[in-house]
Parts: C-alpha cells; sequence; structure tokens
C-alpha cells in the first residue's frame, strides 16, 4: 500500500515557519487546537516538530536566564531557536506501512516529504491504526474458521 492515499497534504496541515516569532507561533498553534505540529524551513523543507512543550520549557527558560517576562520575550525568540531536532523523522513518500508503524508508536502523526526533504504532509496515526485494523478484519475473514 503506496502512503500517498493516507497523506494529508500540506495545504491542509497547520505548521509553522521556523523563523517565525514565538508570539507569531504560539498564536497558530492555540487556534489550530494541536499540541505539535511540522515546522519547515523558507525552502519549504522539513526541519522538526514543536510542541507546546517545547514553548513552555522555553519561556521558562528565557525567564529565568534573562528576567524577561511575557510577551517582549517571546518576541525576541524564533521556532529555529526551540526545536530538538531529530526528534520527529520524516518519511518519504515511498516509505512501507511497516515502517510508517514504526514511526508512529511514538508521535501522533509522521510526516512525509519528497526526495529533496521538501515537506508534503503528514499521515496521523489514527489512519495508520485504521488501515492495519482493516488489514486485520480481513485476513480474519479469508481464514478458514477454526
Amino acid at each position: 500500500m503506496n502512503i500517498a492515499s493516507f497523506l494529508q497534504p500540506k495545504i491542509e496541515v497547520t505548521f509553522l515557519q521556523d523563523n517565525m516569532t514565538l508570539d507569531r507561533a504560539i498564536e497558530i498553534l492555540k487556534h489550530s487546537g494541536y499540541s505539535a505540529v511540522p515546522v519547515i524551513d523558507k525552502e519549504e523543507r522539513y526541519v522538526g516538530v514543536v510542541s507546546e512543550g517545547d514553548f513552555l520549557w522555553s519561556i521558562t527558560d528565557r525567564h529565568s536566564q534573562t528576567g524577561i517576562k511575557g510577551v517582549k520575550s517571546l518576541k525576541k525568540s524564533i521556532v529555529r531557536d526551540i526545536i530538538r531536532f531529530g526528534r520527529v523523522r520524516a518519511v518519504c513518500i515511498d516509505t512501507d506501512m511497516e515502517e510508517l508503524l514504526e514511526q508512529a508508536k511514538n508521535q501522533n502523526f509522521v510526516p512525509v516529504v519528497d526526495d529533496r526533504n521538501v515537506f508534503i504532509g503528514i499521515v496521523t496515526r489514527r489512519d495508520i491504526i485504521t488501515y492495519f485494523a482493516r488489514n486485520q478484519k480481513k485476513e480474519q475473514v479469508l481464514q478458514p474458521g477454526e
């Protein structure tokens, strides 16, 4: 099965630009309702994922280090400053379903990139589980009863 059939294209996905200020990024994340979103650079290449926790820890760390509070701190930093690189690895569009499942064990979605590392969308853990559940039912139907 090709994962393209599960792909939610970039145009339908909430994502952040890595050069965006933290205050703007928090607004986008807040309105999206998601707890984590992909991040891309100006060439639309996948950079990583940021989560609510990344924002929280960044704000807390900056306040304890600089004493700067609130919005001032958020306007002085960009998303690239808080990404923990390599935490959520993207997959290529031709990745097999087993690898996709392996990636989804630890995250709610799997970022998908093309052969130039350009972000093209995500596959959700829900869609992956649904795929495997349907295939399991089909296999049970095809196997002779005991």
